[in-house]
């Protein structure tokens, strides 16, 4: 039994500030993440804003937060909800979407590597989480998002804006809502950058956690109009292991980092393939070649994804893996790699508030618990 002392406020920010966020490694209370103490007799509650509903850390930290506040003399009973808050991307360059707080590109070097498909299971397990996620396809000659998500009902035209059309949760325009199948769109490089600035500026995405850009393969002109028309949040970057994949990979890093775009990660997609009768696995493709060319560049490595049937078929019917089996090693891939992604961007965000603080003389933070 702890003893008669009351509990104060203070008490409970100091026990508070010694968890940190394990990929922020900053303290919850400098961070601006514990909301809402309230103090009755023995019993404390009070609220943990997480920087994203996809942090996979959650469970860690609100069991660190209890412990932390039960240690305090005189509390008996702690009650705690976990949020999240995301916050927007701030630039003093560029204006971002209206209503859209990050805007995360998926590209590659060259074609066949799996980006749509890494695209949409991002997509999917950020909204699984909680987010408002939407999903641009930004591969205007290839476009096929809607068919990996099945999605067959187009957007509609509303006040000048397009309303975007919606499947499992997310928020989508492609280019293949407005050609049939059997149309190739013969566009020059000029009109596919066009095209895109459309989408992004034309397109009534409401309020959105993460909009989610699958560009198309290379690094041409969707891209350039991309990253010169918007504050992008960053990159990820999908790589299959062999050595002619990475070398076109490093090409995009380079133009993105020319550019001022960061990257927030690598995933090597293709990774392996594991037999469905005799569980022996084979590297088809090689294995480890991107965590590897990460670790040379310095960049993050989000993870890796098994070249597997289900997830092609899944994307061929419209069922990706995420929907027809959210509890396989392979949805929680996908999920693993979302959860690194948004701490990434997390980090990001903490970054422009530090760099800010600099430039106002002073890093002094938040102590007394706050909007995140």
């Amino acid at each position: 039994m702890s003893g008669n002392k009351a509990v104060s406020r203070d008490d409970v920010l100091k026990a508070l500030g010694t968890v940190q966020d394990p990929e922020l490694h900053r303290d919850l209370v400098s961070l601006g993440m514990v909301e809402d103490v309230q103090i009755d007799g023995s019993t404390v509650s009070f609220a943990v804003v997480l920087t994203t509903p996809a942090c996979p850390l959650k469970r860690q930290i609100e069991q660190a937060a209890r412990e932390a506040v039960m240690s305090v003399p005189g509390v008996e009973r702690v009650e705690i909800k976990i949020s999240s808050r995301v916050k927007a991307n701030r630039s003093k360059i560029k204006e971002g979407i209206p209503g859209v707080c990050h805007v995360v590109a998926v590209g590659s070097g060259k074609g066949g590597v799996g980006k749509s498909t890494v695209s949409v299971g991002i997509a999917l397990a950020l909204a699984e989480s909680g987010a408002r996620v939407g999903l641009l396809d930004a591969d205007i000659w290839g476009p096929n998002i809607p068919q990996m998500l099945g999605v067959d009902e187009p957007p509609r035209a509303e006040d000048k804006k397009l309303i975007p059309a919606e499947g499992q949760g997310i928020k989508m325009i492609s280019m293949d809502f407005f050609v049939n199948d059997q149309t190739p769109v013969i566009w020059r490089g000029p009109m596919v950058g066009k095209m895109v600035e459309q989408f992004l500026n034309d397109v009534d995405w409401g309020e959105l956690d993460y909009l989610v850009v699958d560009l198309p393969p290379g690094t041409g002109d969707a891209s350039l109009s991309l990253a010169q028309a918007i504050p992008l949040t960053g990159l990820v970057v999908v790589a299959t292991p062999q050595g002619v994949a990475l070398a076109d990979a490093a090409k995009a890093i380079a133009m993105f980092q020319r550019l001022e775009v960061p990257i927030l990660g690598i995933v090597e997609n293709m990774s392996y393939f594991l037999c469905p009768h005799c569980d022996e696995r084979t590297d088809i493709f090689g294995h480890g070649g991107a965590k590897e060319m990460s670790e040379e560049l310095e960049l993050p490595f989000l993870g890796e994804i098994p070249l597997d049937p289900v997830i092609r078929a899944g994307g061929d019917v419209g069922k990706p893996v995420l929907v027809i089996d959210p509890e396989s090693s392979l949805s929680q891939a996908f999920r693993d790699i979302a959860g690194r992604l948004a701490g990434r961007i997390s980090m990001e965000d903490l970054r422009e508030e530090s760099e800010e603080r600099d430039e106002e003389g002073g890093l002094e933070f938040i102590t007394s618990g706050g909007s995140q």
